[in-house]
């Protein structure tokens, strides 16, 4: 059986309840875009694919090997933006701002991805969370930059794993479910 994976840093419950809630006139303002619902609010480190199941336990492993190599890393959630721009907004984001580790835990996760199999991404990592996906031409993007100059939210987080998650519908929405963690803790 194949799964849609993905690598993912998850954040508590009540982040992503405040984040939701202060993102409220965003979805006031583009109604007609697909927004993520508050519960799969997340940071992508790493988009997999359709595998077979059989994956995640190597998956989990390398993780685990990557994880030892780390300290927990300090987050700071804030400021919207639009992929490519919210002139034309395709994807609403909210940005991320880390510890230069960050980027270096990213580059180790890409590299243990590499020596199992999986394509490597070629792009520079920029962390954000997806709010929106916002192909929709109907959206008001005046109103939505408009908009985005209000909302105030930004939040810090000490991150302390990594999940591997898998990506489900289920009538037509999208679910993730946790299939394995990697706990970040310098050995």
């Amino acid at each position: 059986m194949t799964v849609r994976l993905f690598i993912a840093i998850n954040f508590p419950a009540s982040l992503r309840t405040n984040l939701y809630e202060a993102t409220r006139p965003l979805r006031d303002a583009a109604p007609t875009a697909r927004w993520v619902d508050g519960d799969r609010l997340h940071l992508t480190i790493k988009f997999i694919g359709e595998q077979s199941e059989t994956v995640v336990a190597p998956i989990v492993d390398a993780l685990r090997t990557v994880g030892k190599r780390f300290d927990p890393i300090a987050l700071e959630l804030g400021g919207l933006g639009a992929f490519p721009n919210l002139r034309r907004p395709r994807v609403v984001w909210m940005g991320v701002k880390g510890d230069p580790k960050l980027e270096l835990l990213h580059h180790d996760v890409e590299t243990a991805c590499g020596e199992l199999g999986f394509e490597v991404e070629g792009r520079p990592f920029r962390p954000h969370l997806t709010l929106a996906r916002a192909g929709d031409p109907r959206i008001d993007a005046m109103a939505l930059a408009r908009v985005a100059k209000t909302v105030d939210f930004s939040a810090e987080i000490l991150i302390d794993s990594l999940d591997v998650m898998v990506s489900e519908h289920f009538d037509g929405k999208p679910r993730y479910r946790l299939l394995g963690s990697a706990t970040l803790r310098r050995e």
